[in-house]
């Protein structure tokens, strides 16, 4: 039954967020939105609806584990997995400047999580604070926007323009928003009841679901957006989806999960200890990849995939308390990613030189 609800959650929720997505692209477009600004914002914002579904309904119902592994483990899966996967399909070379100017607004938001969580908890001013300063991310895209270039403005409005002919079905467009948040408050309800007795069934803490199982499914929508826009080339909106996404989860799902929770949302040792670092060390892998010519090749999208599932395999033993467990600790922590940071060094370096002889 737990599986059955959590197929049938994930189908909703999945559809739900297509639905949401599109009517309130298309109704945008009708307000004359540019289809850059809907990409940035809506289509980003949108395909986070099942994190801030779930991370909603986790909240109410007191379920704060649930909660913030979703955030947590949804962020780390987009640059990971989707990044990594995206990159391997075509390498992913990034002319969007806004795109650079999040990846460091992504790190930061990541450090300042993790200084709200220093008294383990979310509280409501948290969550206001986010929110507030999801509102300014909002107006500064919109303000930028119109300073980019007309090769990156093409591209969104290839995917994001809409004809004529669909600008005057208004009833449509907003039955498709009406139909996906309908999809979305029952796809989350359902998602999360299963997401408990799996936790239950398995003998594992409901944080180590909602960072595995309930954010990978959360983030199915980005994983589709993502790898659409990779394979026909548009590859601004591969990242820029990601790292929209990633912002929006921190601001926008977090801040309200927290507003909306009765006491707060309550935080874990091992969260602060352990989780909220890795999102931090993800978030800061970025940073290098972007500064190399703004490019992701198909290595180190799959160096992220490595990774990814080298996370996951850390969460399974330690939640089964494997025996092999401290020298797989020691043998990532000591050896695998020294070499990747010593790497990323080397490439930045080559870089800069490569840029100095570029320089008249």
């Amino acid at each position: 039954m737990a599986i059955l609800l959590f197929v049938a959650g994930l189908t909703f929720l999945i559809i739900g967020a297509e639905a949401l997505v599109r009517g309130a692209s298309r109704l945008a477009a009708i307000l004359g939105i540019s289809p850059l600004v809907i990409g940035l914002t809506v289509v980003a914002f949108g395909t986070s609806s099942p994190e801030l579904a779930v991370s909603l309904k986790s909240a109410l119902s007191g379920q704060a584990s649930i909660a913030v592994g979703n955030v947590i483990g949804s962020n780390i899966f987009n640059v990971l997995f989707i990044l990594g996967l995206s990159a391997l399909i075509v390498p992913l070379i990034v002319a969007q400047q806004l795109v650079r100017l999040d990846v460091p607004l992504m790190i930061a938001l990541s450090v300042f999580v993790l200084t709200l969580s220093l008294d383990e908890s979310f509280s409501r001013g948290d969550g206001l604070t986010l929110v507030a300063g999801l509102v300014i991310y909002v107006g500064f895209l919109i303000y930028q926007s119109r300073r980019e270039s007309v090769e990156v403005k093409k591209e969104y409005a290839g995917e994001f323009g809409i004809e004529r002919d669909a600008k005057s079905n208004w009833i449509k467009n907003i039955s498709l928003v009406l139909g996906g948040l309908v999809l979305l408050v029952l796809g989350s309800r359902w998602l999360v009841d299963s997401a408990v007795s799996f936790a239950q069934y398995l003998g594992v803490s409901e944080l180590v679901v909602g960072l595995t199982i309930v954010a990978a499914g959360t983030s199915l929508p980005e994983v589709v957006t993502s790898i659409i826009a990779a394979i026909r080339g548009e590859r601004d909106i591969a990242v820029g989806n990601v790292v929209g996404s990633n912002i929006f989860n921190i601001m926008g799902v977090l801040g309200f999960a927290s507003i909306v929770a009765p006491t707060g949302i309550d935080v874990s040792a091992a969260v602060i200890g352990f989780d909220i670092p890795v999102m931090i060390g993800v978030a800061l892998v970025c940073l290098p990849i972007f500064f190399t010519g703004g490019t992701i090749s198909r290595q180190e999208g799959l160096l992220l995939l490595g990774y990814y599932v080298a996370y996951t395999l850390y969460l399974v033993m330690a939640a089964s308390h494997h025996d092999a467990l401290p020298k797989y600790s020691a043998v990532m922590l000591y050896i695998v990613i020294p070499l990747t940071v010593f790497t990323m060094i080397l490439a930045a370096r080559r870089e800069m030189r490569n840029r100095k002889k570029r320089m008249p």
